[in-house]
């Protein structure tokens, strides 16, 4: 199989650590969306990261699909069995996913000429933001999002989403204001699987 994209992107990077961590293998292709635009249209025509291209030559895009697909060849899945827990799970899941969406958009808007950016929308991504990070700092401070040793989705997609946060936009995200999450984001980094798959600083 074949994960195509950069690792500046989160959900490149969530696919690829959680492929890891399912035991999965995998190439990982380094193309960008932007900077190699034909050679990920060669790969797939949506140009769309992450992209995985399997054994069989099927194109599957999306992270959440991706993990998705890379749960049924493993047959295991890194969420919990417990109903709450794994409630629980997906609900702080999609709390990160919120992040590093929102996140993506503050640095796309800000990409933009001056004249073309609208300040109410602006404030409202960076809010929607804040309140994402609010709970999950929040989260991290209860415990329920750690650095294993049995890591989550959502200890992975939190870990993310803060690193990806600091990477792009850390004036937007101050450190101190989230002391806990920044902490489990620290410990995820530290970790082994993390290291293998580093923030693309190119």
């Amino acid at each position: 199989m074949l994960l195509v994209g950069m690792l500046d992107s989160p959900y490149v990077r969530r696919a690829a650590i959680t492929g890891t961590l399912l035991g999965i293998d995998f190439e990982h292709r380094s193309v960008s969306v932007f900077r190699h635009m034909d050679a990920f249209r060669a790969l797939n025509p949506l140009i769309k990261a992450p992209t995985l291209i399997t054994d069989g030559g099927t194109v599957i895009c999306e992270s959440l699909l991706i993990t998705q697909h890379f749960e049924d060849v493993a047959g295991r899945s890194l969420r919990p069995l417990e109903r709450g827990a794994r409630m629980r799970d997906l609900a702080l899941t999609g709390i990160a996913i919120v992040a590093a969406d929102k996140a993506v958009s503050v640095e796309y808007e800000r990409k933009r000429p001056e004249a073309q950016r609208y300040a109410p929308w602006q404030e409202r991504i960076v809010t929607q933001l804040h309140i994402a990070l609010d709970l999950l700092d929040a989260a991290a401070l209860r415990g329920e999002l750690t650095a294993g040793p049995e890591l989550l989705p959502c200890d992975i997609a939190a870990a993310i989403a803060w690193g990806f946060c600091r990477f792009v936009i850390p004036d937007v995200v101050p450190e101190e204001r989230w002391p806990a999450l920044a902490a489990q984001a620290r410990a995820c980094e530290a970790l082994e699987v993390f290291k293998a798959w580093p923030i693309d600083r190119e």
